[in-house]
């Protein structure tokens, strides 16, 4: 093999669609396409080891589950392995009156009578029929002329036909893909499916369903939907096809394409759960539903579960759904970055006082609740994330709702714990954090509350008497204020020396109902002028606020 100075030169750019005034790119996806999942055809042939029937069956029932209403369940022609599944499905009892079974099969005879008969007592089936119609399919492989390529489908279809008269019992529907379609003369790829429909009849109340496959993604989308609006305009008796999109991803735009087919006049869309498929995949059915979902176009799929959807999907495929992969990935709804925390913090408490549903939460395209997922790694923290980040998450597992100059006193804390330990810190890390860092529960506090009480004095101040342990020691201190905080502050100044002055004071419910507990917090200065931080938490409010006085002396002793 001659290597060129320039790789590049090995390759020609795919041409342009002629296609004055074209329509779709002024179109919008409205309604939900037909569906067809070819997990168990396409899918299964492109895994290292192909599914065996329990995993065939578990893939199928989860499919009818979550809506799809067309599914391509093998090549009966491939072996025994697949025809025994197909035949034990359609005799099972188990698939849907309002489903219809799908099978693939080669423009050749022998194959295309073992697909029927795979198919023999099912109430509605699919045969789906195909070849090769592309230059270098013709030339390269086949080594035939366009009229021998032309032959070949106009005795699939006669074929079809036959066996499909055969099995009246049975609600047949053909389906037919000129393969190659996307690297295909377009008026030759025309031409062929004419003469499939000269032969199979089809009206608009029983169309033909023909595939024009993105067989390998060899061009941007935007040349796919030209193509697809190309053909649609000019195959006779359009009014008696449904076209379907099966779109590859070789070019990672399987999703594109299949949009903007829609757009340019398509019917039904072809993929996998996921996007499994030969080489790169084929099209996400669970990317273009949801994408639409976002639009507010239902999809008629459910995805509400979609755990439990990869849950099965990964067990059957033995693939993982990658953590980043449209809208099922582990990752795809958390932040790690301090901006975008902050901005989704934002998000949700706006969209808890807003009067509408409509959702609006920045960088989260989709509510993760819709999807079955909870909120609580929507925002993960690092050593690049910011206040905002373990704010909401000691917001969500501890309640907490700190004042914002809190959770920057707090945030070098975070910072300096992320970057000691190297890792992604979770809800348990942050609240020990948190704890040390404010002496909030923790035993090794200089000074701890055993118990007090308050009185008012004839002077109308307020009187503080208790026993707060110091080092473990416990001793008893009284002082007075004007207030409950203020009569503690002057306790611990009287009894220990400890100049504290109060900048800010805030508390809040943690929870609802008779067993709510109460959070307060205080900002004080301190003798030199150092801020310093209290937290309080108990089942009273203002055993709460003596709490957070303490908290703050235990700080300001270091």
């Amino acid at each position: 093999m001659t290597m060129l100075n320039k790789p590049s030169q090995k390759y020609t750019a795919f041409p342009q669609v002629d296609l004055p005034n074209r329509q779709w790119p002024s179109q919008t996806i409205k309604t939900a396409p037909r569906w067809l999942s070819t997990d168990l055809r396409d899918g299964n042939q492109s895994i290292i080891d192909p599914m065996d029937a329990v995993k065939k069956n578990r893939f199928f029932d989860l499919l009818v589950e979550i809506g799809v209403k067309e599914i391509e369940v093998g090549f009966p022609s491939a072996g025994a392995t697949e025809f025994d599944f197909i035949q034990g499905l359609v005799r099972s009892g188990r698939v849907p009156d309002d489903v219809t079974l799908q099978v693939l099969t080669q423009s050749r005879e022998d194959l295309i009578r073992t697909s029927f008969e795979s198919l023999d007592g099912a109430k509605s089936a699919t045969v789906h029929l195909y070849n090769a119609v592309s230059p270098a399919w013709r030339d390269i492989v086949f080594r035939m002329s366009k009229e021998e390529v032309l032959q070949i489908a106009r005795d699939g279809a006669r074929i079809m036909r036959e066996e499909a008269a055969k099995r009246p019992e049975t609600d047949w529907h053909f389906q037919y893909s000129p393969e190659t379609f996307s690297t295909a003369e377009l008026d030759f790829s025309i031409a062929v499916c004419e003469a499939v429909m000269e032969i199979l009849q089809p009206t608009p109340e029983k169309p033909i369903i023909l595939n024009l496959p993105a067989t390998v993604e060899a061009a941007t989308p935007n040349i796919y939907a030209d193509q697809i609006e190309y053909f649609c305009r000019n195959l006779p008796n359009r009014d008696a096809a449904i076209i379907s999109l099966h779109t590859h991803n070789d070019r990672g735009t399987g999703v594109a394409a299949a949009e903007l087919g829609l757009m340019a006049g398509a019917d039904r869309v072809e993929g996998c759960l996921f996007g499994n498929g030969e080489r790169t995949g084929n099209c996400c059915l669970v990317t273009v539903a949801l994408n639409m979902y976002t639009q507010g176009v239902d999809p008629g799929l459910d995805f509400s579960d979609i755990d439990r959807v990869i849950e099965t999907v990964e067990f059957c495929n033995q693939i993982p759904v990658h953590e980043r992969h449209p809208y099922g990935g582990e990752l795809v709804f958390t932040a790690f970055s301090g901006s975008h925390q902050d901005a989704i913090k934002k998000g949700f408490a706006a969209h808890d006082t807003q009067n509408d549903e409509k959702w609006r939460v920045p960088y989260l395209p989709i509510d993760p609740a819709d999807l079955g997922r909870d909120y609580e790694a929507v925002i993960r923290v690092n050593s690049q994330s910011g206040k905002g980040g373990f704010a909401w998450v000691l917001e969500q597992h501890q309640g907490l709702k700190l004042p914002k100059a809190m959770q920057a006193n707090f945030s070098k804390h975070v910072q300096h714990l992320a970057d000691d330990l190297g890792r992604e810190l979770d809800a348990a890390d942050i609240w020990s954090a948190f704890q040390s860092a404010y002496h909030v529960q923790t035993p090794d506090k200089h000074f701890q509350l055993i118990d007090y009480e308050e009185s008012r004095g004839t002077d109308g101040t307020r009187i503080f008497a208790g026993t707060i342990a110091v080092q473990g020691v416990e001793q008893s201190v009284s002082g007075r204020g004007n207030g409950l905080i203020s009569s503690v502050l002057a306790t611990i100044e009287q009894t220990f020396g400890l100049h504290l002055e109060i900048k800010d004071y805030t508390e809040h419910a943690l929870g609802s109902g008779r067993d709510a507990r109460a959070a307060a917090y205080l900002e004080c200065r301190g003798k030199d002028g150092q801020t310093i931080w209290g937290c309080g938490i108990d089942e009273d409010v203002a055993t709460a606020s003596i709490r957070a006085v303490l908290s703050a002396a235990n700080s300001a002793i270091g």
